[in-house]
């Protein structure tokens, strides 16, 4: 919201925090041009915020080192791939009908439902099925997980509005449990990793899930590393944490809007009746048929994007558009600043999913909630299947309206989600008599 607030006062770029001791303070951009030419520069590093290295550790999203990043991307690659997505439909949709069931439980017994927290746990639940076969059943079964990443989260905002956090003695106790938090998550991860490789080179039988296709797709690869074994848990907390909640975020930002926009809502229940009916199982087919549901979730992504932004480091000067970047500063991209920008989008802050129509005009370099160039998100098309198979079972059998009076504000903890929590009163749809 600060960056949003100074964007209004200046045109191409400005710095944020010009207070900041060494090193450089970073540079926010808004200008395409600019924009467009540093994220798809391969000589301009990412920008490993040092916050995020102390949670994700030098995995996809922090790694620095161009050729480490590289050999990781290479690795994990295949376990993304349209192909190997397509096998997972199957557990999209058991774990939705989970969440379904709890809705119907919550809509025959009249009672509000906090949907982001609801969400959180089956986004969760998917994670932990179709990435590690890890069966976790989160709207049944209690877990320390869903604690201990929010605990990190937490705490990566923290140590990114006061580096001096962790020095402090008087907060000493929350340090402490921020590190439990990350301690729990590797080491669960490095459990399950080292479980799994014993069980595939004992031969045995092990789930067909993302963690066995890099697991095989490592052993392809000439000179692994102990320190490649590190990135391969580095990357399991990234996904495991980021994965998870971004995607439960953009649902629940998703369900807020189309519960303030009736007009939306019926309509994308309308495609819904016409291109599922009443089938329980979604098929990967269907979803390319929801091409309203999916302008809905793009629109959902430019107001509320989960990771508002992603930063590059530019190591020598240079000259974009007569606009000069020196050297040795780090350069901000944030998506909620130009996804709000009248310049890019006509009246912005209105929620119009026809933005995202097939005709429609592309926005290119000031839409990129999953970053844009070499280094954008891996999992994007898993997230983005994930969240359409939640979203078109929730319009097919419920009706919900908002919860009055709570707030629609939003709420930086890491990610950004929903202040409120989508709280909904639901009802069954003519579904259920069918």
């Amino acid at each position: 919201l600060i960056a949003m607030n100074w964007s209004a006062l200046v045109h191409h770029i400005f710095i944020l925090f010009p207070l900041l001791p060494p090193p450089p303070p970073p540079l926010f951009l808004k200008q395409i041009t600019i924009i467009s030419d540093i994220i798809s520069h391969s000589t301009i590093i990412l920008n490993g915020l040092h916050c995020c290295i102390l949670f994700f550790g030098n995995g996809l999203v922090t790694a620095r080192d161009h050729e480490q990043w590289y050999k990781q991307r290479r690795i994990m690659d295949p376990a993304f791939s349209s192909l190997y997505l397509r096998g997972l439909m199957g557990t999209f949709n058991e774990r939705a009908e989970k969440l379904m069931d709890k809705l119907a439980e919550l809509a025959d017994n009249k009672t509000e439902a906090n949907m982001l927290h609801l969400l959180n746990c089956v986004t969760l639940d998917v994670i932990s099925k179709v990435a590690f076969g890890v069966d976790l059943d989160l709207l049944k079964n209690s877990s320390p997980f869903p604690k201990a990443i929010e605990t990190c989260l937490k705490g990566m905002v923290t140590y990114v509005r006061d580096v001096f956090f962790e020095f402090n003695p008087k907060n000493r106790r929350n340090v402490n449990e921020v590190r439990e938090a990350c301690r729990l998550l590797r080491t669960t991860g490095a459990k399950w990793i080292s479980e799994r490789k014993t069980t595939m080179q004992n031969g045995d039988e092990v789930p067909k899930d993302i963690l066995t296709q890099i697991i095989k797709t490592a052993s392809q690869e000439e000179n692994m590393t102990e320190e490649d074994e590190e990135f391969m848990l580095d990357n399991f907390v990234t996904f495991f944490i980021a994965g998870q909640e971004t995607t439960a975020n953009q649902l629940g930002f998703c369900i807020m809007a189309l519960g303030r926009h009736p007009e939306i809502l019926e309509k994308a229940k309308k495609e819904v009746d016409d291109v599922i009916g009443m089938k329980r199982d979604i098929s990967y087919d269907d979803l390319g048929e929801l091409v309203y549901l999916s302008q809905v979730l793009k629109e959902t992504l430019r107001i509320y994007p989960p990771a508002p932004g992603t930063s590059r480091d530019v190591a020598e000067d240079m000259v974009i558009d007569d606009i000069h970047i020196p050297g040795g500063f780090s350069v901000v991209f944030n998506s909620y600043v130009s996804g709000r920008l009248e310049r890019f989008f006509k009246d912005p802050l209105r929620f119009d999913p026809e933005r995202f129509h097939p005709d429609a005009p592309k926005p290119y370099y000031c839409y990129y909630p999953f970053a844009l160039g070499p280094r954008s998100c891996l999992g994007q098309n898993f997230a983005q299947m994930e969240a359409k198979v939640v979203m078109a079972k929730l319009l097919q059998r419920f009706d919900f309206t908002l919860v009055p009076g709570q707030t629609f504000d939003i709420l930086d903890a890491g990610t950004l989600r929903p202040k409120s929590g989508v709280l909904c009163t639901l009802s069954h749809r003519d579904y259920k008599n069918k």
